[in-house]
């Protein structure tokens, strides 16, 4: 396919299924900092001025859970009625309880080598070199806009904008090289008292155009701001907001499969999450190999079993040796076992809260994007070739 199409999205700090995210995340890194060996799975809804937590728990750790929530919405911004949400003045509904003991007995061992999966399922990681950081173009510039909103918000470049946003990007393709931006939409909640005009040209100007590389933007690129007209009532007073609903956000915009797991509230115990971090790891240490150019890989995991019980992977014709050595050299160069996953990426660090947003992947701050196996991927596989 020579000319072709590809859009993605993201969804600003506001947004009310990522401000579930986040709580749920902040929870987590709460329990993590007081005790690495704790279970969670603490999952959020919000609605109007209500926030519910449910979910299992198992830890020795005790904090004010409610004071986190409270931060956590504060930091996002909705700290007044007038926004729409009010952290000091929600209702809070804590159903927070204990991990069935069944789960528990299945993951835990008397050997931490030996530690089970906490559930059955399937991870995907993916790399690509469409960008510098191994990720598809479509969705890095998704997630740069949003970051570029909470920053004029914040910052008061532009005051008149409020929590709640979201960003689309529509890329134009020759071959695998961006050609340019089709069509960029952005709305975002904002104060009652500016014209759309005015809102139109000031995200145009304060956000877009810094952003987006000015060779993409063209004569015909439609830059879309609030294209349904005003948005005033945002956050939870407009939706509900639910931990877990934005999982093509949160991975690969919809350039590769996912298998279906959220991963914000969870635990590295719990595959879903840990298992999909392993994944992207390996597979941007191919790409950044050079072994190829994209590169899927997919786990599955049985609940109770420590390591994957199966292996594949993808690499769209893109693969610079045999499929199969490279799944040798995975085989080789990456411990797979939960217990080596959650050791090797440092996964019982409290930073959660920090992937909750803008994507889990693409970002340097987090250790699964290491590329610390590059190079001797490339030099083992380049004997290889020259063995055979």
């Amino acid at each position: 396919m020579d000319s072709h199409l590809f859009t993605s999205e993201s969804v600003g700090e506001g947004h009310p299924d990522k401000m579930a995210d986040q709580i749920s995340d902040a929870i987590l890194d709460g329990f993590l900092l007081r005790d690495p060996s704790a279970k969670v799975a603490c999952e959020c809804l919000l609605k109007s001025d209500a926030i519910v937590l449910a979910g299992e728990i198992s830890s020795s750790a005790t904090f004010d859970i409610e004071q986190v929530v409270h931060r956590t919405i504060e930091e996002i911004g909705y700290d007044s009625a007038d926004k729409g949400f009010d952290a000091k003045h929600c209702r809070l509904i804590n159903l927070l309880g204990q991990q069935s003991l069944n789960i528990s007995d299945a993951i835990r061992a008397k050997d931490n080598q030996e530690q089970g999966a906490g559930d059955q399922g399937i991870t995907y990681g993916y790399a690509c070199d469409e960008t510098p950081e191994y990720m598809p173009a479509a969705l890095l510039f998704a997630h740069r806009l949003m970051q570029r909103h909470a920053f004029v918000r914040k910052s008061h470049t532009l005051d008149f904008l409020l929590p709640d946003a979201k960003s689309q990007v529509s890329l134009r393709f020759n071959q695998r090289h961006v050609i340019q931006a089709q069509t960029v939409v952005l709305s975002t909640q904002h104060h009652i008292d500016i014209s759309q005009k005015q809102l139109q040209e000031a995200v145009i100007e304060e956000i877009i155009k810094p952003v987006l590389p000015n060779a993409w933007l063209k004569h015909d690129t439609q830059l879309l701001v609030n294209p349904a007209g005003p948005f005033v009532i945002g956050g939870p007073a407009a939706d509900c907001g639910l931990t877990g609903r934005k999982i093509i956000v949160d991975t690969y915009g919809g350039a590769a499969h996912h298998g279906g797991g959220a991963f914000s509230g969870k635990d590295p115990s719990k595959v879903d999450r840990s298992g999909a971090y392993v994944a992207r790891y390996i597979a941007k240490n191919i790409v950044a190999a050079g072994l190829a150019s994209q590169c899927e890989i997919q786990l599955a995991w049985a609940i109770g079993v420590p390591a994957p019980i199966s292996i594949d992977i993808q690499t769209f014709g893109s693969e610079t040796i045999a499929k199969e050595k490279i799944l040798g050299l995975i085989q080789e160069h990456f411990e797979l076992s939960v217990y080596q996953i959650i050791q090797h990426l440092d996964l019982l660090t409290p930073r959660y809260r920090k992937t909750a947003c803008y994507g889990h992947f693409g970002r340097n701050i987090f250790p699964w994007e290491k590329i610390d196996k590059a190079e001797q991927l490339r030099e083992d596989a380049h004997r290889a070739n020259c063995a055979a």
